[in-house]
Formats: structure tokens, C-alpha cells, sequence
């Protein structure tokens, strides 16, 4: 049986649900809108067949080297930019685990 490709739409409603948010479905009227939102976040979700394998070999690093407790992330920073405005990335369930998402849904 051939594998499910996610669309990014599907990929949009499961995040929605993780999170307890409402995928807002503007993008069809042209409107600038966040993919997905709760009440304390606004999220873009970005769907990709692979993400760069230097952030998850990142991510992989920064959970190998965290200490019992603590929270793993990884601080992407660009050459010549200033430090605020760097990224921060972190998983998904970490999020939940810190108790971010109201409606949290396990699966996905």
C-alpha cells in the first residue's frame, strides 16, 4: 500500500490539533494570516520532505548533551545579524512536556 504524503493542509490541521489551536484557512483569499493559532501563539508551519540535515543532527546534539532536567535547544544565528533576532528551535513535544498547549493531542 503506497505511503500517505502529507499536504501541508493536513500537516496544518494535525498541528492544529497538537497545540489545541484552529488552523486558519485565509490563504485561499489572499489574506495574511497565521497558519495555526491559540491563545498565546501565532505559528507558521512549514512542511518539508526533509528538514536540513545539520538541524536535526543540531537538535540530536543538544538532546544527547542536555542534562538530566533540562530543556534541549538549538540557537540558529546568522553571520553579521544581531542576537535578538536569532531562532530558537526546540521540539514539538517539548513544548507540550512544559505544558504550552492547552488541548494537547498525542498522536501526530
Amino acid at each position: 500500500m503506497p505511503q500517505h504524503n502529507d499536504t501541508w493542509k493536513d500537516v496544518e490541521r494535525a498541528i492544529a490539533r497538537y497545540v489545541g489551536g484552529e488552523r486558519l484557512s485565509n490563504h485561499a483569499l489572499g489574506l495574511e494570516t497565521p497558519d495555526v493559532e491559540t491563545e498565546h501563539y501565532s505559528i507558521e508551519v512549514k512542511h518539508r520532505k526533509a528538514l536540513p540535515q545539520w538541524i536535526v543532527a543540531a537538535m540530536a546534539q543538544a538532546r544527547r548533551n542536555a542534562s538530566s532536567g533540562k530543556l534541549p535547544l538549538v540557537i540558529l544565528h546568522q553571520a553579521g545579524a544581531r542576537h535578538d533576532n536569532d531562532l530558537v528551535v526546540m521540539r514539538l513535544r517539548d513544548m507540550a512536556e512544559m505544558g504550552a498547549w492547552a488541548g494537547e493531542d498525542k498522536e501526530g
